[in-house]
């Protein structure tokens, strides 16, 4: 008897020797949140909690569940409950920035961490190697969580029969997975996370059955050989089953039935609701024939118009004369705005930019290949399509890599214009005619340009007046820009070389991007602005000029605002030249690094335009997108800003021993929208004017009240349109 009573004794000590970890209480996120740190939390597409924070909101939550639940609690349910779980969420949200919709999901994760807390009590200090209830006393290490009293009712509930015959049909079921785990706390969501990392997919979700077979691969890296025989079924199954079976694929492999609220395969937090599966029976034969028939319908049509397309707009490729030629009749000399095409494996536009068919113009101190002209490219509509002809300087193989860099291009697959077929231009739009007047061109320029000069003076003069004016309600009319300037300015740019090819330079100062430098400018950088098309680089750079000049300059903000070149600090050269981009957004910090200051990058990734914001020395980033996508969006272009911001901190001596990557704070402005696929530039344009117009280091989360909009109108980016116009009559561009 005595024995027995030792050993007893002997397993409850070392059950409480086995753990040896304290309890968790996560300290740092509570002293983070007293020093105004709130971490951001991340989702899958699908809803699953992921990494960044994923893990430590996880534990967060069940640090406060064991504080605030008894572990006598059996139904999660319970309304007595309530008040507990709103003090929960009250936490949650004092120290994670998380949505309101969010907390039905954190409440589920809060029951279930809560079941897993009492069993793993239970099976630790209530159960023998046998499994067999052994009647231990309350463990020290839990005495501040749980009562005496709480501790004897858990062991009394463990021993009623009932309990345990539900216990140990559970434990039976459980005991012998025919297909385990194999990835311990790694839920499915961030293991999901970790796989598209891993293989750099553009996918925001991976298959069930796929998820399914990683998470049943243990250490050694080999499934078995019963795992990969369901994933092979799940393959074939995939092929031939209708998208709209309500049944899951991985539940038909494994011959089980598919409960209702679960997909199998997926982990938690995921439901068919999230996953949109729709509940009805399959669809019959006749529907899916039909279906099939519509498909192969629109397929063909798409065909038939793609060949028409192709067989107006682009020559014979065999024919070796336009291949070789130097020049291309179609092709004006000097600059000119154009589309790029490749013909394998069929004829499509891949990217837009400029080419520059210029006479003994190399690409990088090398001659040009036989058949090709030299191209900047500054859009990328397929960003994977390969290039033509790989860049030996840049590293850059595919369109997007190329974005922002000169490459070389078959003359032949070059159409000059921007012009879009389904878009008909209004006699407002067309360019007018220069007929033979009474008034001087110069005459006519000079009266313009005083008049320009007085009207923008007097609006800077009284800009800080409108802002604040506009802080009341917003029931002042706004005055409608008119379009005097851009038709000035197309006048003046008919009588020039300029629409048959030539160019003219735009002076970049050393203040405003950290390098001096002459910006070329040519009839299509006009014509993106004339004709409301996507701006690239030169008119983004023109206006950033006119920022300069117009707003920082005369208003001493140049002192707490600057710029990075976009020319330079994009995704494309991110991907391709990183070290590049590091190093020139280092300098630029440095040279500025004993102020505060916030600087502007418009940010082109291959296709879109955005604005970052960084204030180095608070070490925050703004995210400004008119898309309404975040930073998590272009991972790249957040290492590469997070790594800089380092390296400026570790350049200004400061102490970093508590301090690393997660204390950048990256901030997502809930700034106006675009409603189309062309604005994003002008929109990105106007966030700079609006926080420069309020001389503001700091922008608020949900955007300037004196600017609140849910989207600029046209005549707002039209405002963009005339001041850009003004300034380049006033800069004499056409002369």
């Amino acid at each position: 008897m005595a024995d027995d009573q030792h050993e007893e004794v002997s397993k409850k000590v070392s059950a409480e020797e086995e753990i040896r970890r304290g309890i968790t209480v996560m300290r740092r996120v509570v002293q983070g949140r007293s020093r105004g740190i709130i971490l951001d939390v991340y989702w899958s597409n699908q809803g699953q909690l992921i990494e960044p924070n994923g893990h430590t909101l996880t534990s967060f939550i069940g640090a406060l569940v064991r504080n605030e639940i008894p572990i006598t609690c059996d139904d999660w349910r319970n309304k007595e409950l309530n008040e507990s779980k709103e003090k929960i969420w009250s936490e949650i949200k004092r120290c994670f920035n998380i949505e309101e919709e969010r907390r039905g999901f954190c409440m589920k994760l809060a029951g279930k961490l809560l079941r897993g807390f009492r069993t793993f009590l239970s099976s630790k200090f209530l159960k023998d190697a046998d499994g067999n209830f052994v009647d231990a006393e309350l463990p020290k290490k839990y005495e501040s969580l749980i009562s005496a009293e709480e501790w004897e009712a858990f062991k009394s509930k463990r021993q009623d029969p009932v309990f345990q015959r539900i216990s140990a049909t559970n434990r039976e079921r459980a005991s012998s997975p025919a297909y385990p785990y194999r990835k311990g706390r790694v839920g499915y969501g961030r293991l999901e996370q970790s796989m598209l990392q891993k293989e750099e997919s553009s996918e925001t979700s991976l298959p069930a059955h796929v998820l399914w077979k990683e998470a049943r691969v243990g250490k050694s890296g080999v499934p078995q050989e019963e795992v990969l025989h369901v994933y092979q079924k799940c393959e074939e199954l995939s092929q031939s089953l209708s998208p709209d079976d309500t049944k899951g694929i991985l539940s038909r492999a494994l011959d089980v039935p598919e409960y209702s609220g679960r997909v199998r395969g997926k982990g938690f937090g995921v439901t068919p609701t999230s996953l949109s599966i729709k509940k009805g029976k399959a669809p019959s034969n006749r529907e899916l024939h039909a279906r099939l028939e519509a498909m192969q319908a629109e397929l063909d049509a798409l065909r038939r118009e793609r060949e028409a397309s192709a067989s107006t707009v682009y020559r014979d490729a065999s024919d070796k004369d336009s291949i070789n030629c130097t020049f291309q009749p179609n092709i004006p000399e000097g600059i000119s705005h154009c589309q790029l095409y490749l013909s394998s494996p069929y004829y499509r536009m891949v990217g837009k930019g400029k080419v520059h068919n210029v006479s003994g113009v190399l690409l990088h101190t090398r001659e040009l290949p036989a058949g090709c002209l030299k191209v900047s490219v500054d859009i990328a509509v397929e960003p994977n399509a390969a290039l033509p002809y790989p860049s030996d300087d840049s590293d850059a193989t595919t369109v997007h890599e190329a974005v922002g860099s000169f490459v070389a291009w078959p003359t032949n697959l070059i159409c000059v214009g921007y012009e879009t077929p389904t878009k008909s231009k209004s006699k407002d739009n067309a360019i007018p005619r220069h007929t033979e007047s009474t008034v001087s061109r110069k005459e006519l320029q000079e009266n313009e340009v005083s008049n320009a000069s007085a009207q923008q003076k007097k609006e800077v003069s009284n800009a800080s007046a409108r802002v604040k004016s506009s802080g009341a309600k917003k029931t002042v009319a706004r005055k409608k820009p008119t379009t005097k300037y851009r038709s000035c300015l197309r006048t003046f740019l008919e009588m020039t070389d300029i629409p048959t090819g030539g160019v003219r330079t735009v002076h970049m100062e050393v203040g405003i991007f950290g390098f001096d430098y002459d910006q070329m400018i040519g009839n299509e950088d006009f014509m993106q602005v004339f004709s409301h098309e996507e701006i690239g680089v030169t008119v983004v750079n023109t206006y950033i000029r006119f920022l300069y000049d117009k707003l920082m300059r005369p208003n001493g903000l140049d002192v707490s605002f600057g710029f990075l070149a976009p020319a330079t600090v994009n995704l494309g050269l991110i991907l391709s030249r990183p070290d590049t981009v590091t190093e020139y957004v280092l300098r630029i910090l440095m040279d500025n690094k004993d102020a505060e200051k916030l600087f502007f990058i418009p940010f082109n990734t291959g296709g879109h335009w955005l604005l970052l914001a960084i204030n180095p020395i608070r070490e925050i980033v703004y995210y400004l997108d008119s898309l309404g996508n975040d930073w998590t969006t272009y991972p790249d272009m957040k290492v590469l800003i997070d790594t800089v911001i380092q390296a400026f901190r570790a350049q200004r001596d400061i102490q970093t021993s508590r301090r690393g990557a997660n204390s950048i704070t990256w901030i997502k402005v809930a700034c106006p929208q675009q409603r189309n696929q062309i604005d994003c530039g002008y929109f990105m344009l106007r966030f700079m004017r609006d926080t420069l117009a309020l001389g503001r280091l700091k922008i608020p989360t949900d955007y300037f009240d004196e600017f609140k909009c849910a989207f600029y109108t046209k005549d707002q980016v039209d405002e963009i349109k005339e001041e850009w116009c003004q300034f380049m009559i006033k800069l004499n561009v056409c002369s």
